[in-house]
Parts: C-alpha cells; structure tokens; sequence
C-alpha cells in the first residue's frame, strides 16, 4: 500500500481503506453494505468532534483526522469477511492483516470489538458507535430496498420500528445487537435510527439507495 504523500499518516485514509476493501471484497452488496456503515460511524464521528469541541479552523486538522478514524474503522469493519466469514477467523484474520500493515491500534480494537463473540471490550465511542451502527445499518438497507421505490428518502422511523417486531422481516439482522448498540452509545433507540437514517439519506445516491 503506497503512502499518499510525505505525511505517514495519510497511507491510512479513506482512500486506502477502499482499496485495501475492494481488493479483499469482490461482492457489490458487501461492499455497499461497509459504505451504509461507514455513512452512520462517520456521521457519529462527527457529532463526537464537536462534542470535544473540535470546531472552527484551529482544530480543523484534528476534526478531519478524527472523522477519517470513524469512516475508515467502518470501512474496514467486515473487510475479511468475504474470504474468512467462519467465527473463527472473521474478524480475527482481517485484524491481524490490519495490523500488520501498521493500521491504528484504535481502529483494531473497535473492529474487534464489533464482534460479540471476540471477547473484546467496547469501551471508546469509536468502538460502541461501530457497534450500534454495523446491524442497523445492515436493517435500514433491508428496510429501503422493499419500498416500491428502494429509496431510504422513503424510510421513515415508525416503519423501521414495527419491521424490527418482524420476525420474518430481514432474518440476518441481530435485533437484540441493534438495541444493545443504542444503549452502548446511551442514545435512544428512536434517536439512533434517526441519526442513522438521515445520514444515509444524505449518501442515497453513494449508497445506491
């Protein structure tokens, strides 16, 4: 993976996340699937910077640097799936790989966290963000494509809820990790699937939605 430019940090942005997902990710739906996360984490990513108070352009620097943290994380969250989707290898395999292309600590940590049965803690907003939002987004997605128009624009909050008491209704999705997620972020669920939907009614088109 060749660095971007003299400042070391830039060999681990958001373009290399990409092209380190699509050369380990061959599936459309996949891939699509990292960018609605991807859309959610970010989005928490920067509620967070201006909750520490990364605002205006003196802190312009560290409020990109942190956004890029949460996109990239989200990005890369299921990046060996494809290839090593048993519970004993996914995401144990893509971390190492992470790791061993000098990827930041933070962002191994809260892929591995994402994984209930990892046994690693969710402690940072970074981890619990990735957490919460990995199913949900996974549910919103469900949730746009049966439309008649497979539009999220047309997604709205009450109906996400009710498809959530559909058993039959998108059958992969964790409920229980969607709850838990909200609670984790010490967000209400409503306002989480809020959050969630208005940030990827603002990528409909990226995300093919």
């Amino acid at each position: 993976m060749s660095s971007s430019g003299t400042n070391g940090e830039a060999r681990f942005g958001r373009e290399q996340a990409w092209q380190l997902l699509t050369e380990w990710t061959q599936g459309e739906s996949l891939r699509k699937h990292a960018l609605a996360v991807e859309t959610c984490v970010a989005a928490y990513g920067q509620a967070e910077a201006k909750r520490l108070g990364l605002t205006g352009p003196e802190r312009a620097e560290e409020r990109a640097a942190l956004v890029e943290l949460y996109s990239t994380t989200a990005l890369l969250h299921d990046f060996d799936y494809e290839r090593h989707p048993s519970l004993e290898e996914h995401p144990f395999v893509g971390v190492r790989e992470l790791e061993r292309l000098g990827w930041p600590q933070e962002l191994r940590t809260a892929i591995l966290g994402h994984a209930q049965y990892s046994g690693v803690p969710r402690v940072t907003h970074l981890d619990k963000a990735l957490f919460a939002c990995d199913e949900l987004a996974g549910f919103l997605t469900a949730c746009a494509l049966v439309k008649p128009t497979k539009a999220i624009a047309d997604v709205e909050v009450a109906g996400v809820r009710k498809k959530m008491k559909d058993k039959a209704f998108a059958r992969g999705v964790n409920r229980q990790d969607v709850i838990q997620g909200a609670a984790e972020l010490g967000v209400d669920l409503d306002a989480h699937i809020a959050f969630c939907l208005e940030a990827m009614k603002k990528r409909a088109g990226e995300l093919g939605l």
